[in-house]
C-alpha cells in the first residue's frame, strides 16, 4: 500500500472519530413533562433549568408533553431521555415498547421528583427507574448523607452530608438492593411520613437493560432549580446518563 494512500485513510478514520467525539460531546436531550395526574408548579422552573443548562454546555435540548413523539424516528434523534415531573400513566402499549427499545440501546434515562410516580402498573419502567411513590410528609428541611464513593459527578460537589429542603418521597418498594446509592435520608431530621427502613435511598443511579439510569427524589419546589448544588447534580447526572462522565465503580447488577 502507497504512503499516500496510508495516509489518506489515516485522516478519513480520524474525521470519522472526531465527528463522533464531537456528537457525543454534545448530546441531543429531550426533557419530557408529561402529566396525568398531579401537575407540579415547578415544571417551568423545570424547563429554564434545562434551557440554561443546554446553553452552557452545548447541549441540543428539546421540549415535549407529547407521548405521541415516543417513536423509533423521533427518539433515535436524542441520548438522553429527562423526564421533568412527569406523573400518571402516559404511555400506550405501543409508546412504551418504543420508550423500552430505546434504553435497551444504550441511551441514557434521567428521572426528576415526580418520575417515580408515573407508570405505577407498568413493572419494566417501574424496575428501570429505581422505585415507585408512595406517599411523603410535608415540604421540609432534612439531612441527606451523600455517598460519594462511587465519583459519581452528580454528587462530586457535595459534602458527606447536606441539608435540602424538598417534598420526601418515600417508595413503595426498597431500592438499596439493585441500585447505586448516592444520597440517602435522615428520617430523624424531618417530621412526618417515613419509610422506616434502615436505608432511605433518594438519589441513585444504575445500569439497567442497556441503558444508563440516574435519578433523584429532590426537584419538588421552585426553589430546587436555583440551588446550585441541585443544579450540579443534574448537570452531573446528565452527563454520566449520556456517557460523557465516567465513575470509578461499575453499577452493582
Amino acid at each position: 500500500m502507497s504512503y499516500k494512500k496510508i495516509t489518506f485513510i489515516v485522516l478519513f478514520l480520524l474525521i470519522i472519530v472526531g465527528s463522533i467525539q464531537s456528537q457525543n460531546s454534545n448530546p441531543n436531550i429531550l426533557v419530557f413533562s408529561k402529566t396525568a395526574a398531579f401537575r407540579h408548579k415547578s415544571i417551568p422552573a423545570g424547563v429554564t433549568l434545562m434551557t440554561e443548562l443546554g446553553a452552557k454546555n452545548n447541549w441540543n435540548v428539546s421540549f415535549s408533553e407529547n407521548s405521541n413523539d415516543f417513536t423509533d424516528e423521533n427518539l433515535k434523534k436524542y441520548n438522553v431521555l429527562v423526564f421533568l415531573n412527569t406523573t400518571g400513566n402516559i404511555f400506550n402499549d405501543l409508546q412504551q415498547k418504543v420508550f423500552k427499545r430505546y434504553i435497551e440501546k444504550g441511551n441514557g434515562f434521567v428521572g426528576i421528583h415526580a418520575a417515580s410516580d408515573t407508570e405505577k402498573e407498568w413493572g419494566w419502567y417501574n424496575e428501570m427507574v429505581g422505585a415507585t411513590f408512595k406517599d411523603h410528609p410535608k415540604v421540609q428541611n432534612a439531612s441527606l448523607m451523600i455517598d460519594k464513593s462511587s465519583n459519581h459527578p452528580a454528587v462530586n460537589h457535595l459534602k458527606k452530608e447536606e441539608v435540602f429542603k424538598d417534598e420526601w418521597y418515600n417508595f413503595i418498594n426498597p431500592v438499596a438492593k439493585y441500585v447505586n446509592v448516592l444520597a440517602s435520608l435522615d428520617e430523624s431530621s424531618y417530621q412526618g411520613k417515613r419509610m422506616h427502613t434502615k436505608r432511605h435511598p433518594i438519589t441513585w443511579f444504575h445500569n439497567y437493560d442497556g441503558g444508563r439510569v440516574f435519578y433523584t427524589g429532590l426537584g419538588h419546589t421552585n426553589e430546587s432549580y436555583t440551588d446550585v448544588r441541585f443544579i450540579k447534580m443534574i448537570e452531573g447526572g446528565i452527563l454520566w446518563a449520556a456517557g460523557l462522565k465516567q465513575i470509578k465503580k461499575p453499577s452493582k447488577e
